[in-house]
This record gives structure tokens, C-alpha cells and sequence, in this order.
């Protein structure tokens, strides 16, 4: 078993300043498999003093060399990534070929496509060519306090540790206390990668505790936030009273609209893609909207290919889905599952309980419901769990009412071979992000969403920007 009760705050592994273990579980098996500390106000403070006093010489460091010591924490991961893949199996129950292959190289994509980004920020730059006088400088916003969450726990590490580095920032990482071993690592490769001391600092906690704490902190400029829609309410809540950027990456309940003339590969995508992560996605298609005309013949492919999901421990490799994250997790699917079944949608596949001989774990079983409504909970709420609805419409316009009527709009698909209607509902969707006929968003293209699905922009230029400052100048000499 890890033990690692230590937080990394101003260069240094220091002892929390209040004894306060924390076990972290693992859900393929229901054991212990970790103990960490929870943060107290103390630590908070004493990470935010570092970060603040290494601020002023960070931001002024030039952008080449702060490139560099990014690409130094990369080669740290090239020569650790198995123990990454390791980390983020055991911690939140990724199968560890999924590990190896989809969630610890999300820091190695992010990271390099960063850097790429990188040489397209202009620093200073004229207003134009009225005002010749006149320059428009990016600066970074102070300290920033970076909360991540447990279910693609490197991938938002990266997108935000990077870029706040890059922008000339210092931060505070508070990851997920459910899955805080592959963040342990990451500041390991910081650590070693040389950043000077108080640049990048790590303190676990959990969100009533740190995460409050940093979202209150008068010393810290700004927050971003990737998790639930209930806690980013509650973090623009506490960072309201000091007046700090608060940019949040919430849920979503995204739409795939599947026509009559989409390809013969579009209902396999659509439910691989909501059961991917076992459901544990925000941005995962979990209402699947079907052309009337072939809804039956849908349903029963969906049905065929949920059934044939497997689920199975972390450790075991193979294309299986694992379990999710901890039993109140599981305890909340179950409850929807319920809920589902009472109000009337038809269960095709999966169902509640774990799967056939299992009798321990965090496991769901691969669940489909059809003849669903819009205004069912199962359409409306996020399940975060391999929960899909089906739900037919007849016309695209119905289809597009039936896709922009949620609380949530982050990710929408479109699977059609009419390009002119793809374009048309790529327009008409109420979402930060449209992906159609199984085509994924380009390196450098910005992640985020609308409505309750925050408004962050995550990744690409954009993502670096996030972080900066934009500073009007006039009268400036003539060089």
C-alpha cells in the first residue's frame, strides 16, 4: 500500500501541518490501496505564500525558458509513463490498457500541442494601424488555483498546469482526493524537471476543505475548476467575495443525433462512446436521438452492442470497461437506473445490480434504456455512469429542440452523410463543441461548453489565454 501524506509546496515534500489521513480506495477491488493527507487552512496558506513569492520572478522569466522547463516535465513522463498508467488504474479504475493508451498519454498530447499553441501568443502587440502609439500586452493574472477531478485525472491536470505555467503563472494543484496518486506523480515531475521553488505547489484536500480555501483565498487570483455543476456553483459562490477569474469545465448531457442516412458504424460509435470510461465522461453522448424511420433497427443494435460490453478489474488487461470510482457513485447510477425504470422508459440491456458473477467492486452493468421522453430524469440529469437513452424524433427540427432542451450543453454529434444538414446542425446546437460523423476535435481545438456546462475554454491558444491578462497601453515610444 502507498503511503504519501506529504504535500509539495515551495520546492520541497513538507509534512502536512495537521495529521489528517485520508484512504484512498480502490474500486476494482474495494481495498485500501492508498493513504494521504487532507490539507488544513495552514497548508493552503503556506502553498499560496510560495506561490505568491515566486510570482513576480516567474512571470518576468522570457517565454523561451519557461518553455523549456515545460518540456523537461514531459521527458520526466516519458521515462516514468508506466508508473503514470499504474497510478491512474488503481486510483480511480481505469483497465490499465486504457491507462496505457487513452488517459496517461493525455498529458504527452496536451503538453506538446501547448507548446505548439505557445509560439502563437503575441505578448505585445499594436492596437493597429490607427493607433500607432497604442500596444495591447498579455500578462500573466497572479496565482491561480487548479482543482481537478478524479475521472480523466492527468488530462486536467494538463490542461491546466501547463498552459498556467506556460502563461507566466504560479498555481496551487488541488487534485481529487479520490484519485490524487497520479497528481503525486506529476509533481514529482515537476520536482525533478527543476521549476524553481514556489512555482508549482500540490496540497490534496478535499472541496469543502482546500478547494474552499483556495476559492476564498484573497492571495489567489483565480480558480479553475473541472468537476461537478453543484460544486462550481459553490466555488463561483466563495471566489464572489474576493473578486477572482473563476473558470469552470462542469457537466454535461450531450446529444448524438443519429439520421437516416448516417454510416453503418454510427450506433457502435455512439454507444462505445457513452460506455468509454465506464460513463464517466462529461462529455460523453448519453442521449442518442434517432430518426424515427430506423429507430427500431437502432434499438435493437444498441441492445446488441451493450450486451456485448465487458466489465472487469483495472488490473486485467483487454478492451473492458472497469468500475466506477467508489460506491457512492455506484449507489447514485443504481438510483437513476431506478429511476429510469419507474418512469416508464423501456430497460433493453444492462439493468441494475453488478454484472453477472460479481460480488465486489465499484461495477455497472452496460445500460440501455429506450422509448425515453425529454423530460425524464434519466434524459435530463447527469448520470455519470454507462447509462444511454434512446429517444426517436421525427423532423430536424424536432431533433434540434430535443437536443438544445437541457440544462447542460458541452459536447453535441451529429452523424448524418447530408453535409449541408450537418452544417446546419452544427450551427444550431446550443453546445461549446460539435463533433459529427465520429470525426474528433483537431490538436489545438479549445474544450469546453455553454449554460450549466460552464463556459471554460480549455486547450489551444485559447487555453493559454485563459490565464492572462490584457493590459491597454498608449503612448508607447517608437522602438
Amino acid at each position: 500500500m502507498i503511503e504519501q501524506r506529504n504535500f509539495y509546496i515551495n520546492g520541497a515534500w513538507v509534512a502536512p501541518a495537521k495529521s489528517r489521513d485520508f484512504e484512498v480506495i480502490d474500486p476494482s477491488t474495494e481495498d485500501i490501496c492508498a493513504i494521504i493527507s487532507l490539507g488544513d487552512q495552514a497548508d493552503t496558506d503556506a502553498a499560496v505564500a510560495a506561490a505568491s513569492a515566486a510570482f513576480p520572478a516567474w512571470a518576468a522569466t522570457p517565454p523561451a525558458e519557461r518553455a523549456k522547463y515545460v518540456k523537461a516535465i514531459l521527458d520526466q513522463y516519458e521515462a516514468r509513463k508506466e508508473e503514470m498508467a499504474q497510478a491512474i488504474s488503481q486510483e480511480m479504475g481505469a483497465p490499465i490498457d486504457m491507462a496505457r493508451d487513452s488517459q496517461a498519454p493525455c498529458l504527452p498530447w496536451h503538453l506538446e500541442n501547448f507548446l505548439t499553441a505557445f509560439d502563437q501568443v503575441e505578448w505585445i502587440k499594436p492596437l493597429g494601424p490607427h493607433a500607432p502609439n497604442d500596444r495591447i500586452a498579455l500578462e500573466p493574472i497572479g496565482v491561480v488555483g487548479l482543482i481537478t477531478p478524479w475521472n480523466w485525472p492527468m488530462n486536467q491536470v494538463t490542461l491546466k498546469v501547463i498552459p498556467a505555467l506556460l502563461a507566466g503563472c504560479t498555481i496551487v494543484l488541488k487534485p481529487s482526493e479520490e484519485a490524487p496518486l497520479s497528481s503525486l506523480l506529476f509533481a514529482e515531475f515537476v520536482d525533478a524537471a527543476g521549476l524553481p521553488a514556489g512555482v508549482s505547489n500540490l496540497v490534496n484536500g478535499d472541496g469543502v476543505g482546500v478547494g474552499s480555501q483556495l476559492s476564498r483565498h484573497e492571495d489567489v487570483a483565480m480558480i479553475s475548476f473541472t468537476g461537478s455543476t453543484r460544486a462550481g456553483k459553490a466555488i463561483s459562490t466563495a471566489a464572489a467575495e474576493t473578486l477572482k477569474r473563476v473558470t469552470l469545465e462542469l457537466g454535461g448531457k450531450g446529444a448524438n443525433v443519429i439520421f437516416a442516412d448516417a454510416d453503418e458504424k454510427a450506433v457502435k460509435r455512439g454507444v462505445l462512446h457513452c460506455m468509454n470510461n465506464s460513463g464517466q465522461s462529461c462529455n460523453a453522448p448519453t442521449r442518442m436521438l434517432v430518426e424515427r424511420s430506423i429507430y427500431d433497427q437502432t434499438v435493437e443494435a444498441a441492445t446488441d452492442i451493450a450486451s456485448k460490453i465487458d466489465v472487469g478489474p483495472a488490473s486485467a488487461s483487454g478492451r473492458h470497461i472497469g468500475p466506477v470510482v467508489n460506491k457512492s457513485q455506484w449507489e447514485k447510477i443504481q438510483d437513476m437506473i431506478a429511476v429510469g425504470m419507474n418512469e416508464g422508459a423501456r430497460l433493453v440491456a444492462g439493468g441494475p445490480g453488478l454484472p453477472e458473477g460479481m460480488n465486489k467492486g465499484y461495477y455497472v452493468r452496460p445500460t440501455v434504456f429506450a422509448d425515453v421522453n425529454n423530460q425524464m430524469r434519466i434524459a435530463r440529469e447527469e448520470i455519470f455512469g454507462p447509462v444511454l437513452s434512446i429517444i426517436p424524433f421525427d423532423t430536424e427540427e424536432e431533433a434540434i429542440k430535443i437536443a438544445n432542451d437541457t440544462p447542460y450543453g458541452l459536447t453535441n454529434y451529429v452523424q448524418s452523410q447530408d453535409g449541408a444538414r450537418r452544417n446546419r446542425m452544427a450551427r444550431a446546437l446550443r453546445s461549446g463543441m460539435v463533433e459529427m460523423n465520429g470525426q474528433a476535435r483537431a490538436a489545438g481545438s479549445p474544450f469546453g461548453g455553454v449554460k450549466m456546462s460552464g463556459r471554460a475554454r480549455e486547450g489551444g491558444v485559447w487555453g493559454i489565454e485563459e490565464f492572462l491578462e490584457v493590459k491597454a497601453i498608449s503612448g508607447w515610444a517608437a522602438e
